[in-house]
């Protein structure tokens, strides 16, 4: 019988635009540290900038890793300088040069620290504004991974679309958070691209009975999430199901707007606003139904967290993250983007039918344990190997 050999310790660099910013991003980053401090590697978390007030979430105490953001402050962003009006423009001219000036300090302070990095050592970037700052360092005798914490369409219909193709074109691997979007990004003639799903954030030992008749929806209250969109197919599905409640869980700047329209469309009595929780696992526990009602997502950790609580999923089919999360008719129910007839009806199946409620949560449960912490982290420690040759 052929003995396993351990994958050898690492220093790992995780570089983020925050250490500490509300959002996924985050909050993958600090699990990933956990998980990756937990099997013996040395992590070391670094921000680019704090995170913007009233954007930051607690971390707790006695990190069992660093953590290290390089500006005071945000830095001014970039002035264009096109055109002969550009290139008359002396105020910004100075200010460009200072922000190019701050740009190359902040990134010798990165040098500094990946030097002392032992060999062998992995540099992840998990934003590609922050890849700007780790491309200005010199990142020599490390690995460096650079990956896209959405899905391909989301990136091409933003600015960080061409700086993607600017920034991790060289990367020792971009990675993906699904196959679908990797073959996207080859053919944007990428000959270094791989995926990597995100694990799951828990798996609790006590699933909801799904014995409330309560919606659940967790998510920040903005616009990308969609929460106008939900309390539109919920105006379709209360009228029909008036004993069931939908829970909105999460806080933002949409949040007055959401109040208002939740008025104008008469549901005021059947929608519960939250507010943020500390307790996703008993939020969840609570519900028998999860909404992700998002304009667009990559790997998203809301319906994971749902479906380890044995919570059946209702979405907006928006990303190639969301369908190998849910599959559809088996453990939730997908709807097209954007339809909120569709959406609305998809919810009303599982709200009218309690046995197709307690079977797709049964296997939600089941299925997602492919995205088990043990079988990620495996797979980054196989991964790591495999660039070391």
């Amino acid at each position: 019988m052929t003995q396993q050999t351990a994958a050898p310790t690492r220093d790992i660099f995780f570089v983020s635009n925050s250490v500490n910013e509300l959002g996924g991003i985050t909050s993958w980053t600090h699990q990933m540290a956990r998980l990756f401090s937990g099997r013996g590697h040395q992590v070391h978390v670094l921000g680019v900038t704090p995170a913007p007030e009233g954007r930051s979430q607690e971390l707790g105490e006695d990190l069992p890793y660093r953590t290290t953001t390089l500006y005071d402050v945000h830095p001014p962003s970039p002035k264009s300088l096109r055109g002969l009006k550009g290139r008359l423009n002396l105020a910004d001219q100075r200010r460009n040069a200072a922000r190019d000036a701050g740009m190359r300090e902040q990134a010798a302070k990165l040098t500094a620290l990946f030097r002392a990095a032992r060999p062998g050592g992995i540099v992840i970037v998990t934003q590609v504004w922050a890849m700007e700052w780790v491309a200005l360092a010199d990142t020599a005798g490390l690995t460096v991974i650079g990956m896209s914490h959405e899905s391909f369409e989301t990136c091409r219909g933003s600015s960080r679309f061409q700086r993607v193709q600017r920034f991790y074109k060289d990367v020792d691997r971009m990675l993906t958070l699904t196959r679908e979007d990797a073959d996207l990004w080859i053919r944007q003639r990428f000959d270094n691209v791989g995926f990597m799903p995100n694990p799951l954030p828990f798996f609790p030992d006590e699933p909801s009975a799904r014995a409330s008749k309560t919606v659940v929806s967790i998510g920040r209250l903005h616009e990308e999430k969609g929460v106008d969109l939900l309390l539109d197919a919920w105006a379709q599905v209360a009228p029909h199901h008036q004993d069931w409640t939908l829970r909105i869980y999460g806080a933002g700047e949409e949040q007055e707007a959401l109040h208002k329209q939740s008025a104008a469309l008469g549901i005021e009595s059947s929608v519960e606003w939250m507010g943020r929780t500390s307790d996703v696992p008993g939020a969840l526990r609570d519900g028998s139904v999860f909404v992700l009602s998002s304009r667009g997502e990559g790997f998203p950790l809301a319906p994971m967290e749902a479906m380890a609580t044995a919570v059946p999923c209702v979405a907006f089919d928006v990303a190639p993250g969301v369908r190998e999360i849910i599959t559809d008719g088996v453990d939730g129910l997908l709807a097209s983007p954007g339809n909120t007839a569709e959406l609305a009806r998809q919810i009303g199946k599982l709200l009218a039918d309690k046995e197709l409620r307690d079977r797709m949560g049964e296997a939600a449960r089941e299925n997602i344990q492919r995205y088990s912490t043990d079988r990620i982290v495996s797979r980054w420690e196989g991964l790591f190997g495999l660039l070391d040759e």
